[in-house]
């Protein structure tokens, strides 16, 4: 059984700037303000934005160890909060009532569970201990300033593991902590982002990762006893290696790795021998691996087209079980840790997140939470047209098309999604969704350096290759035009996190290829953004960017960041930042702001002051898009 993070926008990470060092910002008016809304009438065609924000699902599914009942996240409240279902009675009930959850898992005994919280999204967390009732609860972990990862339970639940920064405020060491009384011991002292992957059942080694690139990680083993640490996978390219599941006897684990090949495959390996074998390959990623309680049955997905396929080995007979049919869309899964009973996300462009269950042997899966559209019709929601185009320099690029019904050459909306090592799947989304509504088509790109298609893909923006995803932007623009389905010459660019620093560096460097643009959390200095970045992933930075110590690297991103090409901007401009970030601080949003507006131009800036990386809370979701929404249909308008 796996834990799920309750992830938000994938980022490059940066901890040192926060709502401290932001100083005092000198345009009060660009702190929103939110205030209740109406949301429309319902049947209300084009629908109101609001609508679409109040659709919610469960999310994060996790059965407890005699599948009895099922954890998961919602945020009916506004906030991110840690729910659980009787799945007899098909009851639900809401047990954390503060400022919303990170992270969760259940306890062993299946009574009980711990979670993480932050406060407003400055990914500071404490842990807590909660039963399944939400009647009793304390702090296992108080609030600290430093940065967690939780682990797992050991097998008694006595103790769990995490790592921090908690020694020097830069690394992530490897950490055992007594349940009961909340002391934790240092298994591992470590350098850059360490984390404790999966500890043997029965015995003392422990899988532990280090990151290596945006799309991989070195593996160790660690025998807890002894203190040794063994390089376990350390591959001269660097390389995916994760999903690590131990077989019931701890002689031998499960892995995902795309080391020696091009898609991510499954893989097994032998303790005794020291041999690895292959287990389920093609040309398509497997990911989300799963092994049940029996150790009997092997789970893992396929990301075909973006769309998610379950597949389940029997290692007893070596066939696949045939799995009951779902709704098509993207998907999570997961184990009981005591049956051979699963849990299932599915997300879809009309189904905001449903939840189902289903033991191996049933012949259909219950459908245990099902999203609420908040008054839209699914029917309604249109579903994407896979597409690819090939750029100026030969490299095909790939991404989603989503058109509007009875709209002739309609305006569109490039979106770029964060990471860069991500991909634009057909799931939920609600300003998607909206802006076909709207008539406004949007083309979800998964530019070069995307992931989905190949490692060598994934791998074709880094370090110098930087701006050629830039220019995949422009390209896109190009095959459009070509196309002839949409307007290209009523386009805008939008993009959060990554994605922002996209917006930001496209809207510079090629002035006048769109109408509007719309950036999130966004870098606008490299330079600062990688010196500053976590020591985590100053691992990956190496990889994907280059080592910011190296005068080369100093040279070319003083040269090549989006605050170069700041003056060049004069068309509309959409930003958004939260005070709390600890990943992209808001000063990075604050100079590129500032330099526009000291040009002549107006910029439309939210600058919430209780967010961080993403927003979260529902009354500023709602004002955040509202405003968004509002800016691309009057910048798209027909002249």
């Amino acid at each position: 059984m796996k834990r799920i993070l309750i992830a938000a926008m994938a980022a490059n990470l940066s901890v040192a700037a926060s709502a401290q060092d932001a100083g005092d910002w000198p345009y009060p008016e660009d702190t929103p303000t939110s205030s209740q809304v109406a949301v429309g009438i319902a049947g209300e065609k084009p629908a109101d934005i609001t609508r679409f924000l109040m659709a919610r699902g469960g999310r994060a599914p996790l059965l407890n160890a005699d599948a009895s009942m099922m954890a998961f996240a919602d945020n009916i409240t506004g906030d991110m909060q840690l729910w659980v279902m009787d799945l007899k009675s098909g009851q639900a009930r809401q047990i954390t009532f503060g400022n919303g959850i990170t992270d969760y898992d259940w306890h062993p005994d299946g009574g009980k569970l711990i979670y993480a919280a932050d406060n407003n999204g400055d990914e500071r967390e404490a842990y807590y201990l909660i039963s399944a009732d939400g009647k009793s609860e304390r702090e296992v972990l108080g609030y600290a300033n430093a940065f967690r990862q939780l682990g797992e339970f050991d097998e008694d639940g006595k103790s769990f593991l995490f790592s921090s920064t908690e020694r020097n405020g830069l690394d992530f060491d490897v950490y055992e902590a007594d349940l009961a009384t909340g002391e934790s011991k240092m298994l591992l002292e470590a350098s850059f982002n360490y984390f404790p992957a999966a500890k043997q059942p029965g015995g003392d080694l422990l899988i532990i990762t280090d990151v290596r690139g945006e799309d991989g990680h070195d593996a160790y083993i660690l025998n807890t006893a002894s203190g040794k640490l063994d390089v376990l996978f350390q591959p001269e390219i660097s390389a995916e290696f994760s999903d690590f599941e131990w077989v019931p006897g701890g002689e031998s684990f499960f892995y995902l790795t795309n080391d020696g090949s091009e898609y991510i495959r499954v893989a097994h390996y032998d303790l005794a021998s020291g041999e690895s074998t292959t287990i389920a390959a093609g040309d398509v990623d497997h990911e989300r691996l799963g092994l049940s309680h029996s150790g009997r049955y092997l789970s893992f997905q396929t990301n075909e087209g973006g769309y998610s396929k379950l597949h389940i080995l029997d290692r007893e007979t070596g066939t696949y079980v045939d799995v009951p049919a779902l709704p098509r869309g993207v998907m999570r899964h997961n184990w009981s840790s005591g049956t051979d009973a699963i849990a299932l996300q599915v997300s879809g462009p009309g189904m905001v997140s449903d939840l189902f269950t289903w033991t191996v042997g049933d012949t259909s899966a219950v459908h245990a939470y099902a999203s609420n559209l908040a008054g839209l019709d699914a029917e309604d929601m249109k579903v994407p047209e896979p597409i690819s185009f090939t750029a100026r320099d030969g490299v095909v690029a790939h991404g989603l098309l989503y058109l509007p019904d009875g709209v002739e050459k309609p305006p569109v909306v490039v979106d770029v999604h964060g990471g860069p090592t991500a991909q634009a799947r057909p799931g939920w989304s609600p300003i998607t969704q909206y802006l076909l509504g709207k008539g406004i088509a949007v083309l979800d790109i998964n530019v070069r350096g995307s992931t989905g298609y190949g490692k060598t893909f994934a791998r074709l923006d880094n370090q110098e290759k930087r701006l050629d995803s830039v220019r995949d932007l422009v390209d896109a623009l190009d095959w459009m035009r070509e196309d002839g389905r949409v307007d290209a010459d009523r386009a805008a660019v939008m993009g959060g996190s990554y994605g922002g620093y996209m917006v930001n560096a496209v809207m510079g460097s090629y002035p006048g290829a769109f109408r509007a643009g719309a950036s999130f959390v966004g870098v606008s200095n490299w330079v600062r953004a990688l010196e500053t970045a976590s020591p985590g992933l100053k691992a990956s930075d190496r990889v994907e960017y280059g080592d910011i110590r190296e005068e080369r690297w100093q040279k070319f991103y003083a040269e090549n960041s989006p605050i170069n090409n700041a003056d060049k901007i004069k068309a509309p401009m959409f930003f958004e930042h939260g005070v709390n970030d600890p990943r992209d601080p808001v000063t990075e949003t604050d100079v590129i702001v500032k330099a526009i507006r000291d040009n002549g131009f107006e910029v439309e800036y939210l600058r919430f002051p209780d967010e961080g990386h993403s927003v979260s809370k529902m009354k500023n979701r709602i004002t955040f898009y509202r405003r968004l929404a509002a800016f691309l249909e009057k910048h798209l308008a027909a002249e």
